[in-house]
C-alpha cells in the first residue's frame, strides 16, 4: 500500500482573523463598510444619487494625487509638494485654457512634472533626502504660483462653454468627467504595478535599495520616474479641479499633500515602503470621504474636523502596521 501526501487544509474564517496579514490588507474595506452603513442609516441625505455623485466629483483630484504618492510611498520616499503643485497645475491650465484645452493640459503637465522630475533628479541622483527636497519644491511650487497670480490678486478664469470647462463640468452615464479619468487612471495604475517589471522593481527599491542594487535593477531610474509620475499627476489633477471651478483657485491644496498621505497609508501601503496596493489607496481615499460627508451633516460640527479624524486614523494605522509586522515576526 503506497502512502500519499496530504496537501494541508486551507485556513478557515477564524484562522485568517488571527493572521495580522489579513488585518492590513482587508482593514481598509471593513472600515469603509462599517461607515458607509452608519451614514446610510443615521444621515438623511447620504445615498441620494445627487449626494453621492457630487461627492465623486469632489474627491476625484484627490484620488488621483494619492495614486502617484502610492507609488512613491512603495518605493520608501514620500512627497510633500503634490499640494503646491495641484494648486500651480490649476493656475496654469485656466490661464491656458484662453488658447483651447490642449494648452490648458500641456502647460501645467509639462511645469509640474518637471517639478516632479527635479525632486527625482535630487534624491535618487544627488542622494538628498525626499523629506527635504519635496519640502523645498513645496515652498518653490507654491512661490511660483504667488508669482503667477501676482500674489494672489489675480484669478484667471475659464472660458465659459469652453471644451475644457467641459472636461470637468461634463458627464457620461451620470459619471463626471473627472470620476471617469481618476478610476481609469487607478485601473491602469494597477496593471502597472501588478502586472509588469516595473511594477515589481517598485517594490524591491521599496523593500531594498540596496538589494535592488545588487539585483541590478535601476534604482535610480525608478526612482526618477515615480516622482515624475507624481508630478504630472498633481499637475493633472489640479487641471481637472481648476475645469470643474472654471477658475484657477490659489488657495486650494493646502494639506492635500497629508490627506493622500493619509490615504495611502490608511490603504495598507507601508510607509517604510515594499508593500502597498493601488486599490487600498482607493479605499482610503473613498473611507476619508465618507467621513468628511458624515460630519458635513452634522450641523454642529465644521470642516475642520477631517483634519482631526484624518490625523487619528493615520495614528491609529501607523501603530497597528508596526504592531502587526511585529506579529508576523513573531510568528
Amino acid at each position: 500500500m503506497t502512502a500519499q501526501a496530504t496537501l494541508p487544509a486551507p485556513p478557515g474564517p477564524l484562522a485568517r482573523l488571527r493572521d495580522p496579514a489579513w488585518y492590513q490588507e482587508y482593514g481598509v474595506y471593513v472600515a469603509v463598510a462599517a461607515v458607509l452603513a452608519f451614514n446610510a442609516l443615521f444621515t438623511k441625505h447620504f445615498m441620494t444619487a445627487d449626494n453621492l455623485r457630487t461627492q465623486l466629483v469632489q474627491v476625484a483630484p484627490v484620488v488621483i494625487v494619492a495614486l502617484g504618492m502610492t507609488l512613491v510611498i512603495i518605493t520608501g520616499g514620500i512627497d510633500l509638494s503634490v499640494g503646491s503643485v495641484f494648486a500651480l497645475g490649476g493656475v496654469l491650465a485656466a490661464w491656458a485654457s484662453q488658447w483651447g484645452v490642449l494648452p490648458a493640459l500641456l502647460v501645467p503637465l509639462l511645469v509640474c512634472g518637471a517639478i516632479g522630475l527635479l525632486n527625482g533628479f535630487l534624491i535618487a541622483r544627488a542622494a538628498m533626502a525626499p523629506f527635504i527636497v519635496t519640502l523645498a519644491t513645496l515652498l518653490a511650487a507654491r512661490g511660483l504660483l504667488l508669482a503667477v497670480t501676482d500674489e494672489g490678486a489675480t484669478t484667471y478664469l475659464v472660458p465659459k462653454g469652453s471644451a475644457f470647462a467641459g472636461l470637468g463640468q461634463g458627464s457620461v452615464w451620470g459619471f463626471g468627467h473627472p470620476v471617469l479619468i481618476a478610476l481609469a487612471l487607478f485601473g491602469a495604475g494597477g496593471l502597472l504595478l501588478q502586472r509588469t517589471s516595473f511594477g515589481q522593481t517598485l517594490f524591491a527599491v521599496g523593500g531594498s535599495s540596496d538589494a535592488a542594487t545588487l539585483m541590478g535593477l535601476p534604482v535610480a531610474r525608478t526612482k526618477l520616474l515615480v516622482y515624475t509620475l507624481s508630478g504630472l499627476l498633481a499637475g493633472l489633477a489640479g487641471a481637472l479641479n481648476a475645469a470643474r471651478l472654471s477658475s484657477g483657485v490659489t488657495i486650494v491644496g493646502v494639506g492635500m499633500e497629508l490627506d493622500a498621505i493619509s490615504a495611502v497609508v490608511i490603504g495598507g501601503t507601508l510607509l517604510a515602503g515594499g508593500a502597498g496596493s493601488i486599490s487600498g489607496t482607493l479605499w482610503g481615499v473613498l473611507l476619508l470621504a465618507v467621513i468628511q460627508n458624515l460630519i458635513n451633516q452634522i450641523g454642529s460640527l465644521n470642516s475642520s474636523y477631517q483634519s482631526v479624524v484624518s490625523g487619528g486614523f493615520l495614528i491609529v494605522v501607523v501603530v497597528a502596521q508596526r504592531c502587526l509586522a511585529r506579529g508576523r515576526r513573531a510568528g
